[in-house]
């Protein structure tokens, strides 16, 4: 009962209704039955009319469905995007089944989407654009509300949120479950400020690293420190516990935190700074910072250990920049720098003058290992990439025919102050050959705050997400 409930849950989440169901039947019978295409549009021709079918239709279809093999049914519904793959599992008991069994093991290829939030929508409603269909979905998600919230990042169909007391929080915004992280109270450099009775009125954010300490501190109203403490966040399996990890890229000069599933505070990782971007692999973090040194470390030992990958490729800190880390398909690790233009723009809420980063150009590197050297990757071929605020990825366009091969899909990662909110977004699709631009979707993104970011949908539960 319990997941059936679920599914109806989930179901209305994509507004599932008997025209959706319908025309995602034809577009699954094809696969199924291996019904020609001229019929094929014919069915999407008539549903489209919305009258009865005809008696050439009635014969065409099927009475009923064909009762396939379970594994049948899960290899056709593993090609579907999470909305179709969603309505496919209302259709009947069987195809339910299919669904179900698919959606715990988690075998399923997703198109990353973009999301985000506008004020119209409402307080709780985050806003899912789908890249593969052109089409915006509202997901209504628990409290607190999504739109006060700061996205910090996001990883396997979890974003990493801070609420108004900036406090951390995943949310699965498919799903709808939340989980709450350790306070903020217990990052090494964060320390409460209380009243007489005991209750945190403010924060005090101190500067010292493990290499460095300069004595200084400031005070932030409860609101306030996120907007200066928190960089990038990321959720990685985790395969000593069978669960999660949670990584943490914070201020000031961009240090390392972490925390496992059921920690009660924050783990500092005092061994560098200036970090810019991570990636979970064979069991090891790897971590890249703006100077180009990769660093890997042993999370599972008793104390943790740092091994230098790749030693420094640039001396200075270039802050028209980002940079990052991302694991290739056919094995190894790829090196991306990311090179912007600043021209000034004006807030239209503040009319106060910040300077808008705008991408000019992307470049791909290999990471050789033996060398310690990076190589230039002239094309990435049938590959594609995702930057911004979400985990780094290069995806095959073979398996997700609706990208543009050798192009790169971003959104902004060069955060102005908290208060300048309504200036132009970097969220464009770049071709690597040439540095042509285009926009995803045809809206306005000035206005959307809190910045949206890539995720990739994911119908797994976090209890059983992460121990595959």
């Amino acid at each position: 009962m319990a997941t059936c409930s679920r599914a109806a849950a989930i179901s209305s989440r994509f507004g599932v209704v008997p025209n959706d169901l319908w025309s995602l039947i034809f577009r699954v019978l094809p696969k199924l039955l291996g019904l020609p295409v001229s019929l094929l549009k014919k069915f999407r021709k008539d549903k489209r009319s919305h009258r009865p079918p005809t008696e050439l239709e009635t014969t065409a279809v099927p009475a009923t469905l064909p009762e396939l093999p379970q594994d049948v049914l899960m290899h056709i519904f593993a090609t579907l995007e999470i909305p179709d793959l969603v309505r496919a599992g209302s259709v009947c008991s069987s195809w339910h089944s299919a669904y179900t069994c698919l959606r715990d093991l988690g075998k399923y290829k997703q198109t990353p989407c973009l999301i985000y939030t506008y004020k119209s929508a409402g307080e709780n409603v985050a806003c899912l654009y789908s890249l593969v269909e052109d089409r915006t979905y509202k997901l209504t998600l628990p409290k607190p509300p999504i739109r006060r919230r700061y996205l910090i990042g996001s990883s396997n169909g979890w974003l990493i949120t801070a609420d108004e007391r900036s406090e951390l929080h995943l949310v699965n915004p498919i799903t709808g479950e939340q989980v709450d992280l350790p306070s903020v109270t217990t990052i090494e450099q964060v320390k409460p400020i209380t009243d007489r009775s005991g209750v945190i009125r403010k924060y005090q954010l101190s500067s010292y690293t493990g290499q460095r300490d300069d004595k200084r501190s400031w005070i932030y109203a409860l609101d306030e420190l996120r907007g200066y403490l928190y960089f990038k966040a990321f959720v990685f399996p985790d395969p000593c516990t069978g669960s999660y990890i949670v990584v943490l890229i914070h201020d000031p000069y961009f240090q390392l935190s972490f925390a496992r599933a059921g920690d009660d505070r924050w783990t500092w990782l005092p061994l560098n700074t200036f970090y810019r971007d991570c990636m979970y692999m064979d069991g090891l973090l790897y971590a890249l910072t703006v100077f180009g040194e990769i660093n890997a470390f042993d999370l599972s030992a008793s104390t943790v250990t740092m091994k230098v990958i790749m030693n420094k490729v640039r001396r200075e800190y270039y802050d028209i920049s980002s940079c990052y880390i991302i694991a290739a398909p056919w094995g190894g690790l790829l090196h991306v720098w990311r090179t912007f233009s600043s021209p000034e723009q004006k807030d239209e809420d503040t009319h106060q003058l910040w300077p808008c980063f705008y991408t000019t150009e992307v470049t791909v590197h290999e990471v050789d290992f033996k060398a310690k050297q990076l190589v230039e990757a002239k094309s990435l071929s049938n590959h594609v990439l995702f930057l911004g605020d979400n985990n780094s990825m290069c995806l095959c366009s073979d398996e997700h025919p609706q990208l543009k091969a050798n192009h790169v899909y971003f959104t902004d990662d060069r955060r102005p102050p908290v208060s300048v909110k309504s200036v132009p977004r970097d969220i464009v699709v770049m071709d690597l050959e040439n540095n042509n631009r285009s926009r995803i979707a045809s809206r306005n993104w000035s206005f959307v705050w809190p910045w949206p970011t890539w995720i990739t949908p994911n119908l797994t539960r976090m209890d059983s997400a992460f121990c595959k």
